[in-house]
């Protein structure tokens, strides 16, 4: 009988995050049952021996009789970011569950710190303006990487990240905390005052449309504002407005709301509006850390040791998206 089972959605992602050398290292390191346990065939399975469950995206919240099914169940090890979905109840039963959420907020930040140099550098808006000999000759207005503000609206694990791969840098790089009441520096403060404001906030209803056009009208000339962390967090309509009104300024969304944005959407027509589809969190090669992340765990976890990217109650109640990413 198996002590470990993959549980998701279909094959394909366990195909794609884990891929047969990571599977390979789990069927070294516990009895694993291949076929992948999903919710139309959960009943039909022999799972009473099950103590581990690996999964990624597609993982599905548990009913009660789900529970009941696997009596003797320990701990869930999930090679992707976001557990606010499914890791309540397992949490309650004394289940440990362990994400790769700080795996997943390597790419994004390495994504951010690549866009706020090109754009203290005026990349983007120089790209864009580039369409003669004449605009070629234009004077460069963007700062340069040396001395400029920027701005990191959350604090959470993804704008940590940033902060550190921007060290190396001559910048003064100022942090909006996540949480309101922790904050010492406001939002308006900081699209006043920083050439490139980057947002990083995590998932909550007290973060939709929090940034609005004020806060885009405010901006310096020729700044920039990047958005890998999600799209309900910005205002869109008083956003394309402030992008209207303001074409010094550059916007780069990774997130919109909704994904993709709906035909004929100015997002995809405005010239000073950059889209990419969602590309900064984990893809590809990428995907593999996240494997690797919690098979790191579950060695420690078999060794008794110290769990390294641990999900607990206070981390959900605190933030809802804490285990995600960004």
């Amino acid at each position: 009988m198996a002590e470990a089972v993959l549980a998701g959605r279909g094959k394909e992602s366990f195909d794609y995050v884990y891929g047969r050398e990571r599977l390979d290292v789990l069927r070294s390191l516990t009895a694993l049952d291949d076929e992948v346990v999903t919710p139309a065939d959960f009943f039909d399975r022999d799972l009473a021996g099950t103590k581990y469950i690996f999964s990624t995206w597609g993982m599905f919240p548990f009913t009660e009789e789900m529970f009941a099914r696997m009596p003797r169940l320990e701990a869930v090890f999930y090679a992707a970011g976001a557990t606010d979905k499914f890791a309540g109840p397992f949490l309650e039963r004394g289940i440990r569950v362990v994400s790769a959420w700080r795996a997943n907020a390597v790419p994004v930040a390495e994504f951010a710190a690549a866009q706020i140099v090109l754009a203290l550098k005026g990349y983007f808006r120089s790209a864009r303006e580039t369409k003669s000999p004449e605009a070629w000759r234009r004077p460069r207005t963007a700062p340069g990487v040396f001395g400029e503000t920027v701005a990191l609206i959350g604090s959470g694990s993804i704008s940590t990240l940033v902060k550190k791969f921007l060290a190396d840098y001559t910048l003064d790089v100022i942090t909006v905390e996540s949480l309101p009441e922790r904050r010492t520096l406001s939002i308006e403060e900081a699209f006043r005052r920083a050439y490139v404001v980057s947002n990083h906030l995590f998932n909550s209803e007290n973060n939709q449309k929090c940034l609005r056009k004020e806060h885009f009208l405010s901006m310096r000339p020729g700044a920039v504002f990047i958005n890998t962390g999600r799209g309900q967090q910005v205002d869109e309509a008083g956003f394309i407005e402030a992008m209207r009104e303001r074409p010094d300024l550059t916007a780069l969304l990774d997130v919109t709301w909704p994904e993709p944005p709906p035909a004929g959407s100015p997002l995809y027509t405005l010239p000073n509006v950059f889209l990419s589809p969602h590309i900064a969190g984990s893809i590809n090669d990428e995907v593999r850390r996240m494997a690797d992340c919690v098979i790191g765990d579950f060695r420690r976890f078999l060794a008794g040791e110290p769990l390294e990217n641990e999900v607990t109650r206070e981390m959900l109640a605190a933030q809802p998206a804490a285990a995600v990413r960004k």
